[in-house]
């Protein structure tokens, strides 16, 4: 949910935040370690991090990391991508207050929106036990497998675009939103009208659409608290294709599909005689049937025709 005042801050200051002390159950797990551990397995990764972007909350309690990263890649696909950036982010607590977290993901280049699906290669992990070296782990895993997500969230942007929402059917999922999902505040609806009515961005799509609508949704979330940023990216994206995606094959079906009744090139009509038969239909007597008891008396275009009356 959103928050008053988001604070930006920097690599420094969460550095050199005061450490917790809660038991000898608790692992402090370091924002500086997992800076530090992010950074060097991107660069081992062959990654090249282009900014760094830090939140937090007083105290730095709660802490939130994006890196907007570029791989070294060979594929097509990512490299002719012009729209979407990769990214990576984790969130870190010392009050408990949240497990950490952390997920590959996307960010919309003209304006930083973020694009994060949640049934991805995502990880939330207590700060209890093993946590510090677990985490290091899936950082690397994560890393490892940036480049396959990041193509998914690619195809689910473009798959967007061409899925038509009008303004009724955006606001009512904005409300569902609001008052079913809990996922966004009075302030974020406020924002999420004011995109729709007059869009801070050109997301280069119609302004009835679902991409167009993501948009305005995900710029609303950038208010959000570090502690809920992430997993708000998540749900949202799930719910997306929940409401837009999965249902694209449905009004494929919903296509309105005409059925050919002409039996003509079959040499079959409806009338049920023998006399609206095409007799000189070519048959292949090369292709090996299985054998059935004919009336001897019936004729073939007699036969053909009762075949297709279902008698």
């Amino acid at each position: 949910m959103g928050y008053k005042k988001p604070m930006e801050t920097t690599r420094t200051y969460l550095e050199n935040a005061p450490l917790p002390n809660h038991g000898k159950s608790y692992t402090v797990v370091t924002h500086k370690s997992v800076i530090d551990n992010t950074l060097s397995l991107l660069k081992t990764s062959g990654f090249t991090v282009t900014e760094e972007r830090y939140k937090c909350n007083v105290n730095a309690n709660v802490a939130q990391g994006i890196y907007y990263i570029r791989p070294n890649s060979t594929d097509t696909q990512v490299n002719n991508e012009e729209e979407l950036g990769m990214m990576f982010a984790w969130t870190n607590s010392y009050d408990k207050s949240t497990r950490f977290q952390c997920s590959i993901g996307a960010y919309v280049k003209i304006c930083g929106n973020g694009m994060v699906a949640g049934d991805m290669y995502n990880f939330k992990r207590k700060h209890t036990g093993s946590a510090d070296l677990d985490i290091r782990n899936q950082l690397s895993n994560q890393i490892k497998n940036a480049e396959k997500y990041y193509k998914r969230l690619i195809s689910d942007k473009e798959l967007m675009k061409v899925i038509k929402l009008n303004c009724q059917q955006q606001s009512e999922l904005a409300g569902r939103l609001f008052i079913e999902e809990d996922m966004l505040d009075s302030q974020q609806m406020t924002c999420v009208k004011a995109e729709m009515d007059k869009p801070s961005f050109n997301y280069n799509c119609g302004d009835q659409t679902a991409w167009a609508f993501y948009n305005h949704v995900t710029h609303a979330l950038k208010k959000a608290h570090p502690r809920d940023w992430l997993a708000d990216q998540q749900n949202f994206h799930d719910f997306m294709t929940a409401e837009c995606l999965n249902h694209t094959a449905l009004q494929f079906a919903k296509t309105d599909w005409k059925v050919n009744y002409d039996n003509t090139p079959l040499g079959i009509t409806n009338a049920d005689d023998e006399t609206c038969i095409n007799t000189n239909i070519e048959v292949d007597t090369t292709v090996d049937m299985p054998q059935i008891e004919v009336d001897f008396d019936i004729s073939p275009a007699k036969l053909k025709q009762d075949m297709f009356m279902g008698r």
